[in-house]
């Protein structure tokens, strides 16, 4: 079976930039291990995959290893994929998703993810965790991810992760967010898998549904300006709206191509 593949690099204004996507169109679901094993073959954090049904588009997401239940920067990658390439037409794209409805709209060169908001609340540091990082936080929270929190966007560049002790930490399908208040934006983050191929996310929209609603409250302010400090950088524009969050960001067309699954 022959399929159109798209790479997208999202939440950047430039190639190379913000976190790579896999978009993959079906018209119907294949079997859930030709999926992963796509995704796998595709090498990068998540590949996306969309079906046309009754005039929805349902969209789920797969890393090398597993489904997520969210991804935003391959919701995002779909989205300009849909828009930009495919000339969707309608002014709002609705994706039906295991985290239920997710809208996207485009406001001039942005996308605007509408995503669930997911305020942390205050855990205690689990040892195998602590015992991975070279830095220790200030403060820990969790809702899906665990969320550190440091003193300084330094301290957020400075960490290392020992991988011996975090890969025995069991968060499937979550991870461990790092952040900090910014330097010349309102706050920075970090994200690390454990038991992952890839273990540095370049751009996680998903842990924004976090960091957004906690420096919202933090910092008394409800549109907040982000970054997050991988090596390909990735810069969103964020906004708290109580039950819900918008995150936005640029995407840049990589590759097109096709793949075939035998």
């Amino acid at each position: 079976m022959k399929l159109e593949r798209y790479q997208i690099d999202a939440f950047t204004d430039h190639i190379f930039g913000g976190n790579p996507a896999c978009v993959v169109p079906l018209e119907a679901w294949l079997p859930d291990p030709i999926l992963l094993s796509i995704a796998k073959e595709n090498a990068v954090a998540e590949t996306a995959f969309f079906v046309h049904q009754n005039d929805k588009i349902h969209l789920r997401w797969f890393t090398p290893e597993i489904e997520m239940d969210l991804c935003g920067h391959a919701t995002l990658a779909t989205a300009h994929v849909l828009f930009s390439i495919l000339q969707y037409t309608k002014e709002q794209i609705v994706f039906q998703t295991q985290s239920g409805e997710l809208i996207v709209t485009v406001q001039g060169d942005r996308y605007i993810l509408d995503f669930p908001s997911r305020m942390p609340s205050p855990a205690p540091l689990p040892d195998n965790i602590r015992k991975a990082l070279n830095i220790e936080p200030h403060e820990v929270y969790k809702s899906r991810d665990y969320m550190l929190v440091y003193h300084s966007e330094q301290e957020i560049k400075n960490i290392i992760i020992n991988r011996q002790w975090f890969d025995q930490i069991n968060l499937d399908p979550g991870g461990v967010i790092v952040t900090a208040k910014g330097d010349h934006c309102d706050f920075v983050s970090r994200f690390f898998t454990p038991q992952a191929s890839i273990l540095e996310d370049p751009v996680t929209g998903s842990a924004h549904c976090t960091l957004i609603p906690f420096w919202a409250k933090k910092l008394q302010k409800n549109t907040l300006h982000a970054l997050q400090l991988s090596d390909r950088i990735g810069q969103l524009f964020c906004q708290n709206k109580k039950e819900r969050v918008l995150i936005s960001g640029k995407a840049k067309t990589y590759a097109i191509g096709y793949l075939w699954t035998e």
